[in-house]
């Protein structure tokens, strides 16, 4: 899903999740770039009691916990190098490992990403791998800024503001109104 900044990009991730037969099951999203290079692969593939100091108890990673759902990377521009390795062995064969562990775990989930980036310049620049955005690029869907979609303005303000009555002369503000911040100026707008 590729878009502007605050465009509503998890909300149509969450839409096709929920509109699909795994909407039952998990949504995990993960803000790709606030994982740093050190914890990625604990964050995205957990890990097994003791595998390190400190991990006093096993954790279950990301990817494990959307297994039958639907896993979310916000922002896979910004997911650093090392993590889009493993993110790609994961995505080609299904399987991955748990920090500290030699059994390999199977897992069934589908992959949902965003960027507001050029992810072809990233990889003119060597710092996004190929491989893993042809295998990511399946279906790839572009969403407008919100002034070029003022039929879906009043829809938004609905959700943010359920049972809700407004004024006309306030919903021709909103709907004229310019908003640069997208879907997240509006929803910050009706709070």
């Amino acid at each position: 899903i590729q878009g502007e900044s605050g465009i509503g990009k998890e909300l149509v991730a969450k839409n096709i999740h929920q509109a699909s037969l795994r909407g039952a099951q998990a949504f995990t999203p993960i803000d790709c770039g606030s994982i740093s290079d050190a914890l990625i692969e604990n964050e995205l593939f957990g890990h097994e009691k003791g595998a390190y100091t400190g991990a006093d108890k096993a954790y279950v990673g990301k990817i494990e916990g959307s297994d039958g759902g639907t896993l979310f990377l916000d922002e896979i521009g910004n997911l650093p190098y090392s993590g889009q390795t493993k993110l790609l062995r994961v995505l080609q064969t299904g399987e991955f490992q748990r920090l500290g562990s030699s059994s390999t775990i199977k897992i069934d989930v589908r992959v949902i990403s965003a960027t507001n980036s050029n992810l072809q310049d990233a990889i003119a620049a060597g710092k996004f791998r190929e491989d893993l955005y042809y295998r990511l690029n399946v279906i790839e869907l572009q969403v407008p800024p919100l002034n070029q979609r003022v039929d879906d303005i009043m829809p938004l303000v609905n959700h943010f503001l359920p049972n809700r009555e407004l004024s006309l002369s306030a919903e021709k503000e909103l709907i004229e109104h310019v908003w640069q911040g997208n879907v997240r100026e509006l929803e910050n707008t009706c709070k």
